[in-house]
């Protein structure tokens, strides 16, 4: 461990972010998180865009080191601190979780934000076909996901992996944003409020993680209100 804790720049309710947040919690890795307004323009700001010239969170600094991209992140705290792995032990175990955070990537994340973008910044009847065309996409990731949770209580293992919290924060910022008036007001089928009936192995898995150690921490503080 080093002797100052990490330092995570993040804003709340970027999955980006939490995901790398979710990831040290369960390896109890101690860090210092650094809120970012965005609506201020904080990521924006000379100060942060030294530590990532993207102007995107999240940004880790550990002592002079900085580094950005979450998933570079989350490889780094990794190999630093392998206790309680995340990205496996065997190599069988390894390939089995890149290639569930991959099938994320590819195919389940850009439907997801096609969806909740334009709902949380109010965009989405301008953006209404689009919409529409990601929902059956969504819904068909979300069936494979279902199935696959039928033989296992996690995405890649036995135990919570990285392929776990990369994915959590996407499908809760999507229920976030299926909740909005401007889901009500222009999109009637969605089918996305009911995640229980529909797809009950999915709320339970993401439930599970709910429950960790840590998680609370973790969780967008302007949600609460």
């Amino acid at each position: 461990m080093t002797s100052t804790p990490l330092e995570l720049f993040w804003i709340a309710g970027s999955p980006f972010a939490w995901k790398v947040m979710l990831t040290l919690e369960v390896k109890q890795i101690p860090y210092t998180p650094r809120l970012l307004q965005a609506s201020q323009g904080e990521h924006k700001k000379p100060d942060f865009l030294a530590l990532n010239p993207r102007g995107k969170v999240p940004a880790l600094r550990d002592g002079d080191f900085v580094l950005y991209e979450s998933i570079a992140i989350m490889q780094y705290v990794e190999a630093k601190h392998p206790a309680r792995p995340m990205f496996g032990r065997a190599a069988y175990e390894t390939a089995a979780i890149w290639r569930s955070i991959s099938e994320f990537s590819c195919y389940l994340q850009p439907p997801l934000v096609r969806i909740y973008e334009p709902l949380l910044t109010g965009k989405s009847r301008e953006k209404a076909a689009d919409v529409l065309a990601a929902v059956p996409e969504v819904h068909g990731e979300l069936d494979k996901l279902e199935k696959s949770l039928a033989e296992k209580v996690w995405l890649a293992g036995p135990g919570i992996t990285a392929a776990d919290t990369t994915a959590y924060p996407f499908l809760k910022v999507l229920l976030r944003a299926s909740i909005k008036d401007e889901a009500a007001r222009h999109f009637d089928h969605l089918g996305l409020l009911n995640l229980k009936d529909r797809y009950p192995r999915l709320a339970a898995w993401m439930e599970r993680i709910e429950q960790l150690p840590g998680y609370e921490r973790t969780y967008p503080p302007h949600w609460r209100t």
